[in-house]
Parts: C-alpha cells; sequence; structure tokens
C-alpha cells in the first residue's frame, strides 16, 4: 500500500520525502522492521520509540512517522511528522491491514472486572450458534477454533489489525474483545468499528497508571464516547458509575440489573456449587456459575445477544450450556471432600465478589481459607484493602506471593498488612512461598470447608525480575490431592 493512502485518516503536520513509495509493513518495534516497513516511534509508557529511529532505518525501515524529527535526516526515507502518534498509530495500522473490523461485527467488554468471562462466553455462544468467530482476552486469543496467545488484556494496534484480519480470512462473522483502561487511553483500538461495547463495573484497579480514580473512569468512558449511532451500548444499572458510562454515547443505550428495573433483568432462584437458577426477564434456565456477579456476567451477555439479533429463548437455551472460563471461580474437588476455589481475583471489589458467592453456596456449613497476594510493581493502595477484604470473610487467611515482578515479596506483603488492626491479624498467617502457602491452607481445610486460592487464576507463570517461571495454582492443588494433570 503507498505511504499516502495509509495517512489518509490523519493529519499530518509536515511530510518530508516521497509520500509515495510502497509499504511492505508497520511496526512499533524497531526490531521487528524489515525492509520497505513504516516504523512508527511511538512514546510508550516505559520506552520512546524516537529512540530507535535510526535503529529501524537501519534494518530497512523507509518511512518514519514521529513527533519530533531526527537533527539530520538520512536521505532516502520518507519522514511524517505528526502531533500524537498514539491516536495515529491505531488508525495507520487499522488502513494497512485492510480496515477489517469492518468486515466483522466487533463487540468490546470494559470494565474493572468480568471483561475476559463476558468476551469468552460470547464467543463460545455466537460459535454454538453456528458462526466462525474470533476472541481477544486476557487468557486467550482464538481465530475461529485457532488459539494464539496473550500477552495483554488487549494487544497493541499492530497485533490487534493482524489478528482481526486473520479473523476476516479465516471467515469470521463476530469478533468478541476485552477493552483494557490502558489500551482506550493509548487508544490502541483506535480506528476499530465497534457494533456494541458493554460496561461491567468500575472499582479501584490500575491507580499506578491513570493516578486518580476519576481518570480511570474517563478512559473506560472514552470507549462509549467514540461509538457511532449504529453501535449499542449495554450499561450495568448496578453500579453506580453504570450510566456515567453511557451519558455522552450517540449509540443506543441498554440497561441491565439483578437490583432494579432495567432491559435485562435477572434474580436467583437457587444456588450451589454446580450451579445457579436463575429467572431472566420471565423465563427460567439453569446456568453452570455461581456468584451474584456471574449473574451479572451472564446478563450482559444475554443482552449483547439479544441486540445482535438472537431470539430470547434461543440464547437462554445455549447459555445452559456455557461453563466458567479457565480460572474464573473454576472448582477443584479434594479426596477428604473439601473444596479448593481458584479466582483471578486480584481487586479488593473482586475478592468481596468471590468470597461473596462462596459464602452464598456454603451458608455457614463450612469454612473459608483464603490464599491471596498482590502484584508488584502495581497500585499499592488496593493491597491493604484486599487483606481486610480476604480476612473479613474468611476464617483464615494467608497472605502470600503473586507476581512480585520487581518488587521484594515479604515487602509487599507488609503492605497488605498495614490495612489489618491486631484483632484481624490474628487470623492471618504469611508464608512467602505460594506452593507452601497452598498446601498449608489444605493441610487447615476439613470435610465441607473451602480453600480460596485468589490473584492469578488461569496464569501459569510467577514474573519474578522479569522472568517467568512456571506456576500453575491449579496444577499445585491437584499434585497436592493426587489428582491427574490435564
Amino acid at each position: 500500500m503507498k505511504l499516502s493512502e495509509l495517512l489518509k485518516n490523519i493529519k499530518p503536520i509536515q511530510i518530508i520525502g516521497d509520500a509515495n513509495i510502497e509499504i511492505k509493513g508497520v511496526q512499533i518495534d524497531s526490531r521487528k522492521v524489515q525492509n520497505g516497513f513504516l516504523f512508527i516511534a511511538e512514546r510508550g509508557t516505559q520506552v520512546d520509540g524516537h529512540l530507535f529511529i535510526s535503529k529501524a532505518i537501519a534494518s530497512g525501515a523507509t518511512a518514519v512517522l514521529c513527533i519530533d524529527l531526527p537533527k539530520q535526516l538520512p536521505t532516502g526515507v520518507t519522514f511524517v511528522q505528526v502531533a500524537d502518534t498514539e491516536d495515529a498509530v491505531g488508525k495507520v495500522t487499522t488502513l494497512f491491514y485492510g480496515d477489517p473490523s469492518r468486515h466483522l461485527t466487533l463487540v468490546g467488554v470494559t470494565g474493572t472486572n468480568g471483561k475476559t468471562t463476558i468476551a469468552t462466553l460470547l464467543y463460545h455462544l455466537f460459535r454454538k450458534f453456528g458462526y466462525k468467530c474470533g476472541l481477544m482476552s486476557t487468557v486467550i486469543n482464538y481465530v475461529d477454533d485457532t488459539p494464539y496467545p496473550a500477552d495483554h488484556t488487549t494487544p497493541d494496534p499492530i497485533e490487534l489489525n493482524q489478528l482481526l484480519a486473520k479473523m476476516v480470512e479465516a471467515g469470521c462473522q463476530y469478533a468478541f474483545m476485552e477493552c483494557s483502561s490502558h489500551a482506550i487511553h493509548q487508544k490502541r483500538i483506535g480506528g476499530l468499528k465497534f457494533k456494541g461495547a458493554l460496561f461491567t463495573n468500575l472499582t479501584r484497579d490500575h491507580l499506578d497508571y491513570h493516578k486518580t480514580f476519576e481518570n480511570y473512569r474517563n478512559a473506560k468512558k472514552a470507549f462509549f464516547d467514540g461509538l457511532t449511532k449504529d453501535a449499542f451500548a449495554i450499561t450495568n444499572a448496578d453500579d453506580k458509575n453504570g450510566m456515567i458510562m453511557v451519558q455522552n454515547t450517540k449509540a443506543t443505550i441498554k440497561t441491565y440489573s439483578i437490583n432494579k428495573m432495567a432491559d435485562f433483568r435477572a434474580r436467583i432462584l437457587e444456588f450451589h456449587f454446580e450451579g445457579m437458577l436463575l429467572e431472566i426477564n420471565g423465563k427460567e434456565v439453569a446456568v453452570q456459575f455461581i456468584g451474584k456477579f456471574n449473574v451479572s456476567n451472564l446478563l450482559a451477555v444475554y443482552g449483547a445477544a439479544v441486540m445482535l439479533g438472537k431470539k430470547p429463548e434461543d440464547v437462554l437455551v445455549a447459555m445452559s450450556t456455557l461453563h466458567s472460563v479457565r480460572g474464573r471461580l473454576e472448582p477443584v474437588h479434594s479426596p477428604e471432600g473439601y473444596t479448593a476455589i481458584v479466582d483471578y481475583a486480584h481487586t479488593p471489589d473482586a475478592i468481596e465478589n468471590v468470597l461473596n458467592a462462596i459464602h452464598e453456596v456454603l451458608n455457614g456449613k463450612g469454612r473459608i481459607i483464603t490464599v491471596c497476594g498482590a502484584g508488584g510493581n502495581r497500585d499499592k493502595g488496593k493491597r491493604p484493602l484486599m487483606a481486610q477484604e480476604a480476612v473479613r470473610q474468611s476464617d483464615q487467611v494467608i497472605i502470600t506471593t503473586d507476581n512480585p515482578r520487581f518488587e521484594e515479596p515479604q515487602a509487599i506483603i507488609n503492605d497488605m498488612m498495614v490495612g489489618l488492626n491486631d484483632q484481624q491479624k490474628k487470623k492471618v498467617i504469611t508464608i512467602v512461598d505460594r506452593k507452601e502457602a497452598i498446601k498449608a491452607a489444605c493441610a487447615m481445610a476439613k470435610k465441607g470447608d473451602v480453600v480460596l486460592v485468589a490473584g492469578k487464576g488461569h496464569e501459569t507463570y510467577q514474573d519474578v525480575k522479569g522472568v517467568k517461571h512456571h506456576f500453575d495454582d491449579r496444577e499445585v492443588l491437584r499434585n497436592i490431592f493426587g489428582i491427574p494433570n490435564k
């Protein structure tokens, strides 16, 4: 594609050189640049791409899109100066890959908790309806039934458009994706055409990046602000920020709720560890999920499917066959008669939701032993709040390591303990080694109890000093129980 064609959706400050050269690829990573590529010098949160312009040119870049021009402009390279590379990269990349989202029915899910579950369930639901679908999630990406590893909740614009283009090539009609606050703020989804957007909830998270809760909320809201009038926006009326999300959207607004009047409503008729009996918009359906928060997730799935033209009764039948996403309230039953639950809960609100769900099923007939930690180099303010929530709803808590990254594990544990008073600390022990912490929790458990192992869910690694070591909570539990690993 000619460079001039790639630039038609942006307004360059100036173009120095030939705008009619052929571009063979687009990259933001200088290490992946090849001959004939356009290199976009993004100012990232960790690295400034402007520092790698000369390296990109040495690797064969024939065009560079940047904010600041080099002092010495090499011959034979076209420079495109813009005011904002973050704004440009999505728009340029989308065109290079043939504007793939225009050939798909694309639905995005944003919010603090529930994104993975909702996007994944929509993917499975529409496959049950017989469609080829794509999925982009925290756990894994899919192009129809072909898996691709997921390194971020929302990929960078180049990987994102590559995946979407593969979906179009594979004949996919629908695509469902998580849209993180980072991705929205960094305009990674810029240039994409969304048919629908869903809001789950908003609680404290990622304040290490956004700095304030208001900034975090506004990043999520920007997703809905950018929707067109032919799209739909489905929001959680039970969340105090639910209607704020859609107050400036052009899209058709729909609501869901388990507490108040809404377009999509549900109430719980029965619940147990194998699932719940629900009433959704007046019709009963048995589902293989537990917890009120999962009722909200299922309502969002139901609402999206209906807005995408599916008959309500067909959606309910298909929903009854769906099961929990890997690492989300995933049970591992011990031979001794107690149950271990693995969940990705890594915010105060998520821990509260998971423990509420467990209490609903136990109904006072068993103890809860919670194993949890907090990630390193992330929002430190939520650490004491996570500990408080775990202690409030558990009979025993073991605070341990999560992904310490470049922090010392004991320092993270100390930050969590700061939130507890002397009385609360009596219910807590600290074990730095996560495997030993899980073993200790299992040793304490008796028949009828529940061991909650929170924080890592689907992850199969621990991130320590920049190295990802193999670690899987489910695998550890199965080894303790003498169950063969899947």
